[in-house]
């Protein structure tokens, strides 16, 4: 498989605040951050300090209050609706704690998703991609299988193979092995970091777990809103 060309993420005094009640509640407050395209880097810190809105404004899911996030030098505030829908769905492989399967769907089709808004002339390629995944990830012989068929760590599985179905330059995993056991939540990231050195995207982990961010090749903290280094 071609290797994709990872994303050079750079982030200048991000600023965040959420509305709670009648007062704001500041979450991020001047975040700094570069990350080179094809790193690998953890972002670590206590529950409630911003780890999962910081990735959210990095896929351009959410915006920033004010600041500059920029991917591959585009600042991603000055995209319309429709450029960050595409952004978000060419460039970006999202990853979460919950596998967010659609359960009426069996494994291929799952990781098929992401490629439904792209012209059926590419229907075969990304047919034989999917195929691809779901082998280099395990699953080729649960591939006509439901979410409710497999375990907990198939369907994770799966929900990588689809992150990566459009060779996305960005992989963004929020606790992708939160709620599986140990053993099984090592064999994931292990799976994660030989994808992304064959696929070549820039990826970045959020965790709680120790053991897993000191396998990335960098560690930060995000603690009172600001980003330390480790």
């Amino acid at each position: 498989m071609s290797v994709t060309s990872g994303a050079d993420i750079q982030l200048s005094q991000v600023i965040k605040t959420f509305q709670t009640g009648a007062s704001p509640t500041p979450v991020l407050k001047g975040v700094d951050l570069h990350v080179g395209a094809g790193e690998t880097i953890a972002i670590t810190g206590a529950s409630g300090s911003g780890k999962t809105t910081l990735l959210q404004l990095i896929g351009a899911l959410d915006t920033a209050d004010s600041g500059e996030v920029r991917v591959n030098g585009r600042e991603l505030a000055t995209l319309d609706e429709e450029a960050r829908a595409q952004f978000r769905n060419r460039e970006v492989g999202f990853v979460f704690q919950s596998h967010i399967l659609l359960p009426q769907l069996t494994a291929l089709e799952n990781v098929l998703v992401p490629t439904w808004a792209a012209p059926q002339t590419h229907a075969l390629e990304h047919s034989a991609r999917a195929n691809y995944l779901l082998e280099r990830v395990g699953l080729a012989d649960r591939k006509t299988h439901f979410p409710g068929q497999l375990s907990g760590g198939e369907c994770q599985r799966v929900a990588v193979a689809r992150a990566l179905i459009m060779k996305p330059s960005l992989l963004l995993a929020d606790e992708p092995t939160g709620s599986l056991d140990y053993d099984t939540a090592q064999r994931l990231l292990d799976l994660l970091l030989a994808l992304n050195a064959e696929e070549g995207a820039t990826f970045l982990l959020v965790t709680h777990a120790r053991d897993c961010a000191r396998r990335m090749t960098r560690q930060v903290e995000l603690r009172n809103g600001v980003i330390h280094p480790l």
